[in-house]
């Protein structure tokens, strides 16, 4: 097998294994820091071995293994660390399963783990993605708006924070699994959104294994936690998303978007299904949350046959209703689509340049005013956003739908 076979067998292993390496090592040894560099280490030395010595039967224990013994030499190498090597070398060998706890899926199970409450939202969130969900530090980055080198800050102090304050990484009991949920959904909306629309430009510009890994635990945590409103919110908000997947990219790659969307490719069971949720949180009574708003505005395009058949005046009303819930200025910027489908673009664009602080070095900010000044006239200025969008934008498919718009200026 040539180092290319591995490095695929690795990539492939990658999340199903990483974090849970990563996981066990930490439980044992209580160092977050070195359960990351052991289990790195491991993974470098397949790259190394397997070429010669051929892929293990069960490559899960081999990197488990190796990963293990990395960190116990790295703890023996630290006099400080005595009481840790003592510890380590007692559960080395034959150490029993711990307990699954209510959550039987090992990797929803780790993001409950991660999720801790006493670290900060966005905190909790970065580290999970970055630990579980398979996301990049730069994909991560985006994900927040903020620059890679901010998030990797972040992440080192919640990884000290956790150190500092002896966080204990366990597997999390039904009575803790409220306190987490938040923190959980945050992490696959991210997670799905990343695979719907990928940020960076190396990677299919819709990736269908992050969404429907989003999707599948999404449903696992709806049948722990059934009556709880922002999981069936985000259950319906996903798939009646994903609904739209196949009819989002065109065969030469260009990003097609919803006003230009065959709307006859759309999956009609999933759309029927997240339909049916959002009927259900609605008959519930209940005053909904982010996600189950998100999922009605969703509903409302995904009922109409054509885009001209789009009941504006609703969706820019639940937008309201959004707006005091998550007063985000991407939630604002999404509301100010909708009013200029309403109200025209002239008073969506007086809503959008408002948000120029905030949001300067998002792509799709520049994208919505280069489309309202090009549907009011002003074609150099239309032209010049757009050149900053796609300048901004990492996705292919986005990249190729804004440049032919720009062109497309008389």
């Amino acid at each position: 097998m040539s180092v290319v076979d591995v490095r695929e067998t690795i990539t492939q292993a990658h999340h199903e294994e990483w974090a849970r390496v990563v996981a066990a090592l930490t439980r044992r040894f209580g160092d977050l820091d070195i359960a990351e560099e052991a289990t790195a280490e491991a993974f470098a030395t397949a790259v190394e071995r397997w070429p010669a010595d051929g892929v293990p039967p069960n490559p899960g224990a081999w990197l488990t293994t190796t990963a293990n013994r990395k960190a116990i030499d790295r703890i023996r190498r630290e006099s400080k660390r005595d009481g840790k090597q003592r510890e380590a070398q007692m559960v080395y060998d034959d150490e029993p399963p711990e307990p699954l706890g209510a959550i039987d899926d090992e990797r929803l199970r780790l993001i409950f783990t991660c999720c801790h409450p006493a670290l900060a939202m966005e905190t909790r969130m970065a580290l999970t993605l970055r630990m579980v969900g398979g996301l990049t530090m730069p994909e991560i980055a985006r994900a927040f708006l903020v620059q890679e080198a901010t998030m990797g800050q972040r992440i080192t102090r919640a990884k000290a924070k956790i150190k500092a304050a002896r966080i204990p990484y366990r597997v999390p009991s039904a009575e803790d699994l409220p306190a987490r949920v938040s923190g959980v959904l945050a992490v696959l909306f991210l997670v799905f959104n990343e695979g719907y629309l990928a940020t960076g430009s190396d990677t299919d510009p819709v990736r269908h294994d992050l969404t429907a890994e989003a999707i599948r635990l999404t449903r696992l945590i709806r049948a722990l936690m059934p009556e709880d409103g922002e999981v069936a919110g985000l259950l319906a908000l996903m798939l009646l998303t994903e609904a739209r997947r196949p009819a989002r990219v065109s065969a030469s790659g260009e990003l097609v978007t919803l006003d230009e969307q065959d709307r006859g490719a759309w999956d009609a069971a999933l759309i029927a299904e997240g339909h049916r949720l959002v009927r259900e949180r609605l008959a519930a009574g209940v005053a909904p949350g982010r996600y189950q708003i998100l999922a009605a505005i969703n509903a409302v395009h995904t009922s109409a046959r054509d885009i001209r058949d789009t009941d504006w005046s609703q969706i820019v009303a639940l937008y309201d209703q959004l707006v005091r819930v998550d007063p985000s200025p991407i939630i604002a910027l999404n509301r100010a689509i909708a009013v200029a489908e309403l109200d025209g673009p002239e008073v969506s664009l007086a809503t959008v340049d408002r948000l120029e602080d905030r949001l300067a070095g998002y792509h799709a900010y520049h994208a919505t005013r280069a489309d309202l000044l090009r549907r009011l006239g002003r074609s150099q200025e239309s032209r010049a956003a757009y050149d900053t969008a796609i300048e901004l934008a990492g996705n292919t498919a986005e990249t190729a739908y804004l440049t032919r718009r720009r062109d497309q200026l008389g």
